[in-house]
C-alpha cells in the first residue's frame, strides 16, 4: 500500500501487478539477448576453429608439395637451405609457426631457433603413414590449431613432415567486428520493451492503487488477525482524534463499547491520563499505566512517519501476571545470589568458632537483623557429637548483629533447651521452628520467662530456630531474630534458612573433625618432643618449638623438627637438633623414630661422626622398608622417601671443649663471652639416607658462658628470606648482647626472624656454657705395676675425704682396685684414673687397649671373673667408651643432694 500514500517503491522489491508484468518483460528481453550473444559466442568459436584447420593444412601441404623439398631435406645441412624459405612462407601466409622436420620428429625450421634440433610435439604417427593430421592443443601462445603432412618423395615414400598451426584468435576477429551491431540491436529492443512496460504499469497502478491481488487477499487476512487473533491491544487513532480502528484485546483491556469506530477518543469513556495519551499521539516506548485493576505496558507510535498519514497506532500488553512473576523470580535471584555468597564467606577456615562467626556476621548482615550460633560441648572440643536429647550441654559461640541489653545470652553462656518448649522438643529431633510472632507467647517463653519478656519489650518479634545438622548428627542450633526489620519471618524464610544452615553445618562439621585430627596430631608430635631439661650441669639451656600456621604446613602445623640434650658420662652432654623433611604424621612419626635411636646410640658413647653414620644407616633402612609393599607383589603404595638433616655436639665441661659433626644442616652459631658471634665451620656432611659418605668432626674449645645456638632452617630462611639472608640477620641480632641468657637469647632470635605465617617448624635450642671446679676433679697417673693399687685407692679415699664423701670411701676402694688391676693385668699403658664430683661421683680408668670388658657370671668354682659383677651391683651405672688412643671405663655412684657438687651460678654477664 505504499503507493496509495505516494511513498517510491524500489524496482527490486515490486509486488503489484504492473510491477510484475515490467519485471517479467524485461526478464523476457534480456533472456533473448543473451541467448542471441550466447550462440553467436558459440558459432564464432565453431567457425574460428574451422577457418584455423583450413588454413594451417592448406599452407602445409603447399610447403610440403613445393619443388626441391625432397632434396633440401636430403642435404647435408637441411636447415641452412629450409629455414629462410619455411620463415617466408610463415610470415607471407600469416601462419604462427610452419615447421619442417624429419619423420623422427626432429624440427629443421622453427620461428625460435632455439627450438631447431627439438623433438616436435605433436601427434605424427598418421602423417608418417601418409595422410593429414590435424589437431587442437593450447601451447605457450594460447589456443591453436596445427596440422601435419608428409612429404612424399620420387618413390612414394614419407621422407620427412611439414606441420604449419595457428592461433584461433587470428582468424576470430572477423566474427567479433558483428558483436557491436547485435549489443546495440539488443539495446533498442530493450529500451522499446521498457518503455512499452513502463506505461501498462502505470494504467495498472492507478487501477489497483499499487496492489496485488494476492497483497490484497493478505491484506485483508492480516486485518482479520490484528482485530481478533492478536493477544496484544491495537488501536489506531487519527489526527483529528477520531479513533479508526480497535482489536478485540484492546476493547477488552479497556473496556470499549462496540461502536467506537469513528468516535472521539474523548467519547469513549477512558480515565483522563489514558485519554491524553491517546489523544497527544507522542511517542512511547514500553510505559506502564494503571487501567481498572490492570498494568498495561503501553508503545505508541505515529503513522507519519515515512510519508504515511496524520494520526498514531498505540499497542496495549497486559503485564499484570507478568509483574507478579518477575517480582517473584526477583526474589528468587536474590535468594539464590544469598546462597551462593554464603558458600564464599562462610568456612573459610578450619576453625569452628570462626566458623560460627562468619555464620552469625553473615546472616545478621543478609537475613536477618540478629543471629546467635549454639554448638555442643563435644562439638567445641573436636569430639563426635553426643546423641541428640534435650539434654545436649551446648555453649553460645558466636552473635551477630546487634543485640539489645539483656536480651539474648552473651558469647560463652550454657544453653539448655528445656524439653517443656517447643525448642526443646522440635531441635534435638533435627526440626526447625518458626515463631513468625514473638508477642503472641505460644510457648517459646517457658525457656526464661524473664528474658522473654525483655526479648519481646526490645522490638524483637519473630524468630527462626535450626538445627546444625551434618551427617546425621545434631551439632548444635541457629537461632535467626528480627528486631529492625517489620516483617515476620515466613515459610519461604524458613526454607531459605534451612538451606543456609544445612550449608553451614557442613563446613561447621569440616572444622570439628579437623580440631580433631589436629588435636590428635599435636598430641603425638608433643608426646615424642621433650618435655623438660634432663638435670646436669654441663650446660644451661632454654629451648622453643614452633610448629608451622595450621593449613600452610601440612596436618595441623605437625613437623618433623626436633632437639634434644642427653647427659653422657663424665658430666658431659650431647646436643641435638635436627629435621625430617615435610610435614604431617609420618615426619613427627619418623622424627619420634630417630629421636629414640640418637638416645639409643648416646647409650653407646660414640663420637658424633659415628653416631651420624649409624643414624644414616638407620634411615636408609627405613627408607628400604617403607619403599617395599606390605602385600609381597610390589604393586603397593609406598611411602614418602624420609629425609632428614641433623647436627650432633658433645660438649665436655670438664675440658671446655666441643665436639660436632652435621648431617646436612645448617651451621651452629657460636656466642662468645664477650658478645662476639660467628658461625662454627663444622664439615658439612649429605642429609641422612643418602648413604656411602663419611662424616666429619670440629672441635671447638669454648670460654665458660660461651652460648651455642642450635636451630632448624624454618627459623632462617622462608618465602621472602633467602637461608643466607636468615643466618645473616641472625648473627646481627644475636651478636653484641653478651649478657642475655639462653631464655633471653631465644626470645630475640625469635622477635628478629618469626614470620607473621610460619609455613615451616621451627626448632631453636640455646645452651650456655658452664666449666667445672677444678677442686671437683682429681686424676692420677697409675704405673703398670700391682703395687700402685694400694697408693692410688689411699690418693683416692682422701680426695674424698676433702669433698666430704668419706661415705662413698669404701665402695670407690673396691671399685678403683678392681678397674685398676684389670688395667694393669690385660691392657697397655699408661694408665689414668679420674674421679669427678658432680651430681654423682664419676670414677674413670683410661688406658691404651681398645678391649672392652664384658660382664659375665662366673661359676662357683672359679677363682676370678667376678670384678665386673661386683662394680655393676655396687655403681649406679658403669660402661666403656672408645678413644683415639684407647678406652675409658667409668662408673658412676648416685649421691644424696647434701653430697653433691655446688652448680655453678646461672649469670656469666658482666
Amino acid at each position: 500500500m505504499a503507493g496509495r500514500y505516494g511513498r517510491p517503491r524500489s524496482v527490486l522489491r515490486m509486488r503489484t501487478v504492473a510491477g510484475q508484468v515490467f519485471l517479467l518483460q524485461v526478464a523476457i528481453v534480456v533472456l533473448l539477448v543473451a541467448a542471441a550473444i550466447a550462440a553467436l559466442v558459440l558459432q564464432s568459436g565453431t567457425d574460428s576453429e574451422r577457418e584455423a584447420q583450413h588454413r594451417s593444412v592448406a599452407v602445409a601441404q603447399t610447403f610440403a608439395n613445393a619443388p626441391g623439398l625432397e632434396a633440401a631435406l636430403k642435404s647435408p645441412h637441411p636447415t641452412a637451405v629450409l629455414q629462410p624459405e619455411a620463415e617466408a612462407a610463415r610470415k607471407g601466409s600469416g601462419v604462427d609457426f610452419l615447421v619442417v622436420m624429419n619423420t623422427d620428429g626432429i624440427r629443421y625450421t622453427h620461428p625460435l631457433t632455439d627450438r631447431i634440433g627439438k623433438k616436435f610435439v605433436g601427434d605424427i604417427g598418421p602423417a608418417l603413414a601418409g595422410r593429414v593430421v590435424t589437431e587442437k592443443i593450447t601451447g605457450t601462445i594460447g589456443p591453436l590449431v596445427q596440422a601435419v603432412v608428409p612429404v612424399v618423395g620420387d618413390g612414394g615414400q614419407v621422407v620427412g613432415l611439414v606441420s604449419a598451426g595457428i592461433t584461433i584468435s587470428k582468424v576470430s576477429g572477423v566474427v567479433n567486428d558483428q558483436f557491436p551491431l547485435l549489443f546495440g540491436a539488443a539495446a533498442g529492443v530493450l529500451l522499446l520493451t521498457t518503455g512499452g512496460t513502463a506505461l501498462v504499469s502505470r494504467r495498472l497502478r492507478r487501477q489497483t492503487h499499487g496492489l496485488g491481488p494476492e497483497e490484497m487477499t493478505r491484506m485483508y487476512e492480516h486485518h482479520d488477525a490484528v482485530l481478533h487473533a492478536v493477544r496484544e491491544g491495537v488501536i489506531i487513532v487519527r489526527g483529528d482524534g477520531r479513533l479508526v480502528l480497535a482489536n478485540d484485546e484492546a476493547r477488552r483491556l479497556l473496556d470499549l463499547p462496540p461502536d467506537v469506530e469513528g468516535r472521539q477518543v474523548a467519547e469513549l469513556g477512558l480515565d483522563p491520563a489514558t485519554t491524553v495519551l491517546l489523544e497527544s499521539g507522542r511517542v512511547v516506548t514500553d510505559e506502564v499505566h494503571p487501567v481498572g485493576e490492570r498494568l498495561l505496558a503501553v508503545n505508541q507510535r505515529s503513522t507519519e512517519r515515512a510519508g504515511g498519514p496524520p494520526g498514531s497506532v498505540t499497542t496495549l500488553r497486559d503485564t499484570t501476571e507478568l509483574r507478579a512473576l518477575t517480582g517473584r523470580a526477583d526474589l528468587a535471584r536474590g535468594r539464590l545470589k544469598l546462597l551462593y555468597d554464603a558458600g564464599a564467606e562462610i568456612g573459610t577456615t578450619l576453625d569452628v568458632v570462626r566458623t560460627c562467626e562468619e555464620l552469625a556476621r553473615f546472616a545478621a548482615e543478609r537475613f536477618s537483623d540478629i543471629a546467635t550460633i549454639d554448638l555442643a560441648e563435644s562439638v567445641l572440643n573436636g569430639e563426635e557429637p553426643e546423641t541428640a536429647g534435650p539434654a545436649v550441654a551446648m555453649r553460645r559461640t558466636a552473635i551477630g548483629g546487634e543485640v539489645p541489653d539483656g536480651s539474648l545470652y552473651p558469647v560463652g553462656e550454657p544453653m539448655q533447651f528445656a524439653p517443656t518448649t517447643v525448642l526443646g522438643t522440635r531441635l534435638p529431633a533435627g526440626e526447625p521452628v518458626l515463631e513468625a510472632d514473638l508477642t503472641t507467647f505460644s510457648g517459646w517463653q517457658r525457656q526464661d520467662p524473664e528474658r522473654a519478656r525483655q526479648i519481646v519489650a526490645n522490638g524483637i518479634h519473630s524468630l527462626i530456630a535450626v538445627p546444625l545438622r551434618a551427617r546425621g548428627a545434631i551439632l548444635g542450633v541457629a537461632l535467626f531474630w528480627r528486631a529492625h526489620t517489620p516483617e515476620p519471618f515466613d515459610e519461604e524464610d524458613l526454607s531459605l534458612a534451612e538451606e543456609l544452615v544445612a550449608r553451614a553445618a557442613v563446613s561447621i562439621d569440616n572444622a570439628r573433625r579437623y580440631t580433631r585430627e589436629h588435636t590428635m596430631a599435636i598430641t603425638l608430635q608433643r608426646s615424642l618432643l621433650p618435655r623438660g631439661l634432663p638435670d646436669q650441669n654441663a650446660v644451661e639451656a632454654a629451648f622453643r618449638y614452633l610448629p608451622a600456621q595450621a593449613g600452610l604446613g601440612g596436618l595441623g602445623g605437625v613437623g618433623g623438627d626436633w632437639f634434644d640434650i642427653i647427659p653422657l658420662p663424665g658430666t658431659r652432654v650431647a646436643l641435638v637438633v635436627g629435621d625430617v623433611v615435610g610435614h604431617g604424621l609420618h615426619a613427627a612419626a619418623t622424627m619420634g623414630r630417630l629421636r629414640t635411636a640418637i638416645h639409643n646410640f648416646a647409650t653407646l658413647d660414640v663420637p658424633p661422626d659415628e653416631l651420624l653414620w649409624h643414624l644414616d644407616e638407620l634411615v636408609t633402612r627405613i627408607d628400604q622398608d617403607e619403599g617395599a609393599d606390605g602385600t609381597g607383589n610390589g604393586n603397593g603404595p609406598k611411602a614418602p622417601i624420609t629425609g632428614a638433616t641433623c647436627l650432633y655436639a658433645i660438649y665436655d665441661p670438664v675440658t671446655g671443649t666441643c665436639t660436632m659433626a652435621r648431617a646436612g644442616h645448617v651451621q651452629p652459631l657460636v656466642l662468645r663471652p664477650d658478645g662476639s658471634a660467628e658461625f662454627a665451620e663444622v664439615p658439612g656432611g649429605p642429609p641422612l639416607g643418602l648413604g656411602g659418605m663419611p662424616f666429619d668432626t670440629c672441635q671447638l674449645e669454648l670460654a665458660e658462658g660461651s652460648r651455642l645456638v642450635l636451630y632448624t632452617d624454618g627459623l632462617v630462611e622462608d618465602r621472602s628470606r633467602a637461608i643466607d639472608e636468615g643466618m645473616a640477620l641472625l648473627g646481627r641480632t644475636l651478636g653484641g648482647r653478651p649478657g642475655q641468657t639462653p631464655e633471653e637469647t631465644c626470645e630475640a632470635a625469635l622477635d628478629a626472624l618469626l614470620p607473621d605465617c610460619p609455613t615451616d617448624d621451627i626448632a631453636l635450642l640455646v645452651a650456655r656454657t658452664r666449666r667445672l671446679d677444678a677442686t671437683c676433679i682429681a686424676d692420677w697417673e697409675v704405673p703398670a705395676d700391682p703395687s700402685a693399687v694400694a697408693q692410688v685407692r689411699a690418693a683416692a679415699v682422701r680426695k674424698l675425704i676433702e669433698w666430704g664423701l668419706a661415705d662413698e670411701a669404701f665402695t670407690t676402694e673396691l671399685i678403683l682396685s678392681e678397674l685398676v688391676t684389670n688395667a694393669i693385668r690385660y691392657a697397655a699403658g699408661p694408665i689414668r684414673i679420674r674421679l669427678i664430683h658432680d651430681r654423682a661421683l664419676i670414677c674413670e680408668v683410661a688406658d691404651h687397649s681398645s678391649t672392652s670388658p664384658h660382664l659375665r657370671h662366673a661359676a662357683t668354682t672359679d677363682e676370678g671373673g667376678r670384678g665386673l659383677f661386683l662394680i655393676a651391683q655396687l655403681a649406679e651405672r658403669w660402661g666403656t667408651r672408645y678413644t683415639g688412643d684407647g678406652k675409658v671405663i667409668w662408673t658412676e655412684q648416685a649421691l644424696s643432694d647434701a653430697d653433691r657438687a655446688p652448680e655453678a651460678p646461672d649469670d656469666h654477664g658482666p
